[in-house]
């Protein structure tokens, strides 16, 4: 059975953070499109995703969180991309670093990693509560559309644990992705943030 829940609802972060720690997925709102949301640091959540999504396992998922400071430990950050969260974050912007060893060991090997810090007031709080970053990844069944309203993600009642509703996201739009793994750096996806608006910072 799904919990649906308001996001203005004054309980709806405390009970979101507790489903996510106990390992259940969450579909969360953002100002880009809605995610499925498990804890970064637990496996078996992970798989969840994958198998509601029918996603091929090699495809990442993005790591959300409060900070930076709460990343470092999964992933190694350029200097040059300092710069550029300064100006674009919390926003509309995915960052791809090279992992470390720690994170190889939670993603499964991978040599890299997508970062976003959203801005979405409710995500952001989630985030600050939850204290650890979380996977993320567009509600949709793979290779369709993205899940941008309430109305969207109920095709996935049922299915996930909780679903929290923020209405219509503000940009229903996917976020920027620039790889920084390796220098020149590549826009490797537009999203709604202008990439014109990043080239003097990459």
């Amino acid at each position: 059975m799904t919990l649906k829940i308001s996001a203005k609802d004054p309980g709806a972060r405390k009970k979101t953070v507790e489903i996510i720690k106990n390992g259940g997925v969450a579909i969360v709102p953002t100002e880009t499109v809605y995610g499925f949301a498990v804890d970064a640091f637990n496996v078996d959540a992970q798989k969840k995703i994958y198998k509601i999504k029918g996603r091929n396992q090699k495809k990442p998922l993005i790591l959300m969180a409060a900070n930076i400071k709460s990343v470092r430990v999964l992933v190694n950050i350029p200097k040059k991309a300092l710069e550029i969260t300064k100006k674009f974050w919390p926003g509309q912007l995915t960052l791809i670093f090279p992992t470390t060893e720690i994170g190889k060991i939670v993603t499964g090997g991978r040599n890299d990693l997508g970062v976003r810090i959203p801005n979405n007031t409710f995500m952001l709080k989630l985030l600050q509560e939850i204290k650890t970053p979380v996977f993320t990844t567009s509600v949709n069944v793979s290779n369709k559309k993205s899940a941008k309203s309430y109305e969207d993600v109920l095709n996935f009642n049922g299915i996930v644990d909780i679903i929290v509703n923020d209405g219509k996201c503000k940009f229903s739009f996917e976020s920027t992705v620039i790889d920084m793994v390796q220098f020149p750096y590549v826009v490797v996806r537009k999203g709604c943030l202008n990439s014109n608006k990043l080239l003097g910072y990459i």
